[in-house]
Parts: C-alpha cells; structure tokens; sequence
C-alpha cells in the first residue's frame, strides 16, 4: 500500500492510494477527486476515455468524504497539491458519504465543536494535529538525547496538596482521591533515583474558567533534575523550546503554510531569550511605556478596522457577478475580515482592562493574562520572569536565601500575547525549612510523610518545570484558543464528543 506522502518516490509507476474524497469537481468526460489519507492530499485525474464506462460512472456519484481505493499512473506536476497527481486507472467505493454536515461554507464555532469527531478531518485542524505530534516527538528526542529517563506519575492522588478548589474528587474504592493537577511531586522522587527524568501525561484543572488559553484537561511535560538550581533549570527550558521549535519548522512547513502562520517569530527563537526579574516586569508593566504601547495598539486597530470596513463593500459586490473560482475567493476573504472584526472589537474591549491592570500592578501581585500579554508584546522571542514572591508561589519553592520574600521560580512567556507556556523553579531541598512551608500552608503534615523522606534521604538541591502542551502547540501553530490544539478537549460545558 502507497501513501501520498510517498508519492515522490513512484513517479511513473502504478499504485494504489486509499482514503476519502476530499473534495470533488467535475468536466465534460473528466472528474477531478482531491483525495485525503491521512499523510495528505493528491489530485485524482479520472478521464471518461481513459476508463471503463462503470468506473467513470462510480467517479460521478462520489460525494465529500466517501471512502474509496484509487489505482493509476503518479505524473509529477508541480501545479498538484502535493506535485504529484494520479492518473486514474481503477476505482473501488467502499462506502458512499450521505450529506456529510462539514462543508466549505461557513461554520459556527459551537457547530464545529459539536461535530469535533468530524471536524478533525478538515485540513486546518489535520495540519494542527501533524504539528502537535511533531512537538511530542520533539520533547522526546531533546530529553532522551540528553540521558534523561521518561517515567510515569499517578493520575489518582490520596490528597489535595494545596486545597480541592481547583480539583476534581472522585471516589476511589470508599476513599476520596482527586485527579492530579502535576506529577512533580512524584517527579522529584524519581529524580533522586535517577537523577534526570520527565513525567508526560494528562492533568486536570477544576478551574471554571472560559478563557482562551484554559482547557480541564490538558497534557504536561514535567522534568526533574537532581543537582540543578534555578539558573541550570532555566537553560534546560531554553535549550528545549528552541530546539522543539527548530524541529516544527524543519519538519512541518507544509502543515504551518496551511495554517497561514507567520514564520517570522518562530525564527527567532535561535536568539537568547531575555531573562527579567519579576521586580523589573511590574516596573516595566506600571511604565509609561506600557501606556504608550496599548495607545498604539488601540491607534493601529482602528486604522485596521476603517480599511477593511472600506474592503467589505467592493467584495459583496463583486461577488454577485463573480465565476465560481473567483466566488470562492472572495467568499474566504469575507470570512477573514469579519473574524479580524471580531479580534478588533475583543482588542478595544480589552485594552481599557488591560491598561488598569497593569497600572495598578503593586510588587506582591501575581502576573495574570493580561499582564503576561502586555510583556510578551514588547518582545519577539520567549521571556522568562524569574524570582516572583514567596507568599504567591507553592509551599516547595526554594527561597532567595539573600531574600526570603522571593521565591526561585521562573515562568516562560510565549510572545504574540500567549503568555505562560513553561513554568518552574527550585525546589526546597531542606526537611527543617519545608517542614516550616508546609505548616505555614497550614498543609496536613500526615499526608507528605513519603515526600519529606526525600529531605531525610540524601537530599540535594534540584529543580524542574511543566510544559504545557497544548498552549505550546496554540503560539507555533498561531491558534487564537486552545480549543483546537487537542483532538478532543474538555472545557467549562464540554464533555462530548
């Protein structure tokens, strides 16, 4: 069996290709079938005289996302999807689509999420997919290639950690347990046995939350490593988003042309990423320069909005007249404007949010979205804020032994208003001193008893971050909401499919 995506090694040869029609045209004597297969698209040439009569037949009672075999000749072609075409020798139909609900025209958004077991077959959200998988693969290959051990964390847990407001109880054979938020915990046990490992696996968030970058559950890459302080941590995180970020754009420019991505910040991703103390992102967020920034933004946004409500009019009336090719197009750059309306009018609402949370930013507050977007917005690469305060970060966090009142940790912030992507730090390597963080949590001692044994046992300084996967595929691939970076999400409201 020959897949699309081996097209290029059988030009001149006879194969067989089987998938679904993609989409379908037809001519005098000729039918022209876009076939899919999962690896990718091919233009199938199907000729009134160069098959039998049934066959030709068969080709024009074909329907969007029949399932069919196709047997001909690969010509290259660089006018093809692909560069490769079939000219059609024989045809077998499996199975004929009746009224496939998908079509080129447009879909709402809740349409398509209802439909999201069939939505997965459109190109856009295939080409996401390829990407997604292309990131996993990516993450693999950095942590193996640097004598990392991939190991697994629980996905019940006896005990809440930090509260149950933002987890899901379940019952556990007459017991409570809850499903877990992180494998770190669990993770820097496996570290002290092997020094450098990684935890990827599903986690859950009872948040109720509906914004664009929150899903209930979600996939996180989470490394530990023994004998590694907030700055060996920080260079591990660099070194990994680089390198997942050099391999999308060496192995899937394809699939980022037919998203339409802008290439041109993820290849910056080879400068170094700018490092800034949490004391210098609230000073930069309470700056006269942020103001001026957002100012700019709401100028820009309404020049944008005036010239494309002047575009509008002359396409709706070009279209009446237009001949089918030219309808399409003119159909898709409607389409385009009165979504960037959308995005315009969801700026001006939030800039005026945006402007008082960042100016009312008092040291001591934590960075919420708005504050992540202002900052990333200044720069073209990934930032990293590091030393946030104490009293906001988790019980295990080291402390600045110069400081008590910051905390080492780091989060990594997407540029293009994506926001936390990594986030991490330095662990508390001291019983006495995470013993002390644990009661001032008021946190039940009982329950950690196995996590303060790796403070009794041969502790040592260490550190470690989670990655999320599914915003990481959301800022390479240019997603507005991560709704579309998961085959299946789970959202506020969203169980099924």
């Amino acid at each position: 069996m020959t897949t699309i995506t081996e097209l290029k090694h059988h030009a001149g040869a006879t194969v067989t290709l089987n998938g679904w029609v993609y989409n379908l045209r037809t001519g005098k004597g000729i039918v022209f079938l876009i076939l899919r297969d999962g690896s990718g698209l091919c233009q199938c040439v199907i000729a009134q005289d160069q098959v039998d009569e049934a066959v030709f037949l068969a080709a024009e009672g074909l329907t969007q996302e029949s399932a069919v075999s196709v047997t001909g000749t690969v010509v290259a072609d660089e006018r093809s999807v692909g560069g490769h075409e079939l000219h059609v020798t024989g045809l077998t139909v499996h199975q004929i689509a009746v009224d496939y609900p998908i079509t080129p025209k447009e879909h709402g958004v809740e349409f398509l999420m209802e439909n999201r077991h069939l939505w997965l077959r459109s190109q856009r959200q295939w080409a996401v997919m390829r990407i997604r998988n292309e990131i996993i693969w990516a993450i693999h290959r950095f942590f193996q290639g640097r004598g990392f051990v991939q190991m697994d964390a629980p996905i019940f847990t006896g005990n809440a950690v930090e509260g149950t407001s933002t987890l899901f109880e379940t019952d556990y054979f007459d017991q409570k347990a809850y499903l877990t938020q992180s494998g770190q915990l669990y993770g820097e046990a496996m570290a002290m046995a092997h020094g450098k490992i990684y935890t990827f696996g599903p986690t859950f968030r009872a948040e109720k939350s509906k914004t664009r970058r929150h899903l209930t559950e979600f996939w996180m890459i989470e490394p530990e490593m023994a004998f590694h302080d907030l700055p060996m941590n920080m260079d591990v995180a660099e070194d990994m988003m680089r390198f997942i970020v050099t391999e999308v754009l060496a192995n899937r420019p394809e699939e980022l042309k037919i998203l339409g991505r802008d290439l041109s910040v993820l290849r910056n991703i080879t400068k170094p990423f700018p490092r800034i103390t949490y004391t210098e992102a609230v000073e930069r967020l309470t700056s006269e320069a942020t103001d001026r920034l957002l100012t700019t933004m709401e100028e820009e946004r309404k020049a944008e909005k005036a010239a494309l409500e002047a575009e509008l009019p002359a396409l709706e009336k070009e279209l009446g007249g237009a001949k089918k090719f030219r309808k399409v197009q003119i159909e898709n750059r409607i389409r385009e404007i009165r979504a960037r309306f959308e995005e315009i009018e969801e700026d001006f609402r939030n800039i005026p949010v945006w402007r008082k949370s960042a100016l009312e930013k008092k040291w001591g507050d934590d960075l919420g979205g708005s504050d992540e977007t202002l900052l990333t917005m200044q720069y073209d690469t990934p930032i990293m804020v590091w030393g946030y305060p104490s009293a906001i970060k988790a019980f295990y966090m080291k402390r600045d032994p110069d400081n008590d009142a910051i905390a080492l940790g780091v989060d990594m912030l997407a540029p293009e208003g994506y926001g936390e992507i990594i986030g991490g730090g330095q662990r508390e390597e001291s019983l006495d001193l995470l013993l002390e963080r644990i009661r001032e949590h008021e946190l039940p001692e009982e329950v950690f008893g196995w996590y303060l044994d790796l403070r009794k046992y041969g502790s040592v300084p260490h550190s470690g971050f989670g990655l999320g996967l599914e915003r990481t595929v959301a800022w390479i691939c240019g997603l507005k909401h991560v709704r579309e970076t998961i085959p299946f999400p789970r959202m506020l409201g969203r169980l099924h499919p």
